[in-house]
């Protein structure tokens, strides 16, 4: 199990994942079509040579996927029940193709899960830093966590 279930996380622990990723025009295309989103901003090059920005940017959607799928391994892979909620979602600066995003994780709380007892509740905080270390995502992420299984006697 390459997660760790509730009991073995703790307050203010850090994770910095090692697993970094370039973003490309094809990731941002892609993306923006699977989900429907024809904003200009990230599928027309002309276009976004008249912006702030002077080129396509990343879906942020995409931006918050990636950050939250490069946690998982460290942190809630196979142990965790489901996300119960995703908050404070920020994206203070443009996530570019050719961007390399690296990420890191902090556990904020945690807390027994009142409707279920075989689970516990831990609030995250992941940030996501381009290759120049600017921060350019982050966001809180609360996941009802396994506990770990009770050992059975032989």
């Amino acid at each position: 199990m390459a997660g760790l279930y509730y009991g073995q996380f703790q307050l203010g622990q850090r994770f910095l994942h090692d697993v970094r990723r370039t973003v490309t025009e094809a990731d941002n295309v892609l993306f923006s079509a699977m989900t429907h989103n024809p904003a200009a901003i990230h599928l027309d090059a002309e276009y976004a040579k008249g912006t702030e920005f002077g080129r396509p940017i990343l879906n942020s959607a995409f931006t918050l996927g990636l950050m939250v799928g490069i946690s998982v391994s460290d942190t809630t892979l196979g142990t965790t029940v489901g996300n119960l909620g995703w908050d404070e979602v920020r994206f203070p600066r443009p996530v570019f193709p050719g961007d390399t995003l690296h990420v890191e994780t902090e556990v904020l709380e945690m807390r027994d899960s009142k409707s279920r007892p075989e689970n516990g509740i831990v609030v995250f905080a992941h940030r996501a830093y381009n290759q120049r270390d600017e921060l350019v995502a982050s966001c809180r992420r609360v996941a009802l966590m396994l506990r770990r299984p009770a050992r059975r006697a032989a």
